[in-house]
């Protein structure tokens, strides 16, 4: 359970500061490419992977990923942009259907009915918590495009790390600095096209640097504890796949009540206390499987 919540609170620290780099005049592709250098860096000094064996390696997984982490970025930063916050939050967490779909039936978990009913009472938090308006909307024909990639990109990725933690051949230290070396590597790629297409100036401030490495970081201590997670719970991926969705939610309305200062409904609170409530049935099935 411990890495579980420590991959939740990275997620937020990722989410709060992405908000606080809303307010400054931030590229936010340059922000992809140096996150993906810590990444990087720091899978390799301290997993030292064994970058010459690869036989038997989960190219198709690790391409996969390397491929829809950095899309899946840039679509949420658009959906955010062009639909507002509120809507892409909606979006990202309702992804949590594919993969306890995927749980039922492609990893073959036993559903207890406590589960069922943990689930159900979390899936009506989520409304609940969100059910509000975003008045900064930008209006842009491809909104709704948007948010469907943002649906099932989160959920196909939530898949895919399940199978990389998994995956025994190879360890998934290994198999997670090559999604991120693939990562960096066709984000450079597409961000050099898109800088010679558009005519732009190539310019990295110091901000830019520093914000970049420590997104990379907290995103590096997020993924890494989730894998840990999903190998600790291997038999119940489900308690990670909404223990982490729930957790995020509760703990990042929290913050954007009192550090943000937005404000509640009555209905956002009864949101509140149904993700407590969810989170602690998942936690009591889990404990008494």
């Amino acid at each position: 359970m411990l890495y579980l919540i420590l991959s939740i609170l990275s997620s937020i620290s990722v989410g709060v500061f992405l908000k606080v780099l809303k307010k400054g005049n931030i590229d936010i592709f340059q922000i992809i490419i140096l996150n993906y250098i810590s990444t990087v860096l720091l899978s390799y000094f301290i997993f030292k992977p064994n970058i010459e064996s690869v036989s038997d390696f989960p190219f198709l997984l690790v391409l996969g990923l390397g491929i829809l982490l950095p899309a899946i970025f840039v679509m949420q930063y658009l959906s955010i942009r062009y639909t507002g916050i509120i809507k892409t939050d909606i979006a990202q967490r309702m992804s949590l259907f594919i993969p306890i779909l995927a749980s039922i039936f492609i990893f073959k978990e036993n559903i207890s009915n406590l589960k069922y009913l943990a689930l159900f009472i979390g899936f009506l938090s989520i409304g609940l918590i969100l059910k509000k308006e975003d008045n900064n909307e930008v209006k842009n024909k491809y909104c709704f495009l948007y948010l469907i990639l943002v649906f099932f990109g989160f959920g196909i990725i939530d898949i895919c790390f399940k199978q990389v933690a998994l995956y025994s051949t190879t360890p998934y230290t290994t198999t997670l600095f090559y999604i991120f070396g693939v990562s960096l590597a066709l984000s450079f790629v597409f961000y050099s096209i898109y800088v010679i297409y558009k005519k732009q100036k190539l310019n990295v401030s110091r901000q830019t640097i520093l914000y970049g490495a420590l997104i990379g970081i907290l995103n590096f201590m997020n993924i890494y504890f989730y894998l840990n997670a999903h190998k600790a719970f291997s038999s119940n991926p489900t308690v990670v796949f909404a223990g982490m969705n729930y957790g995020v939610i509760f703990l990042g309305t929290l913050i954007g009540c009192f550090y943000f200062k937005e404000k509640l409904s009555k209905i956002n609170i009864v949101g509140l206390s149904l993700a407590v409530l969810s989170i602690g049935l998942l936690i009591y099935s889990q404990l008494n499987a």
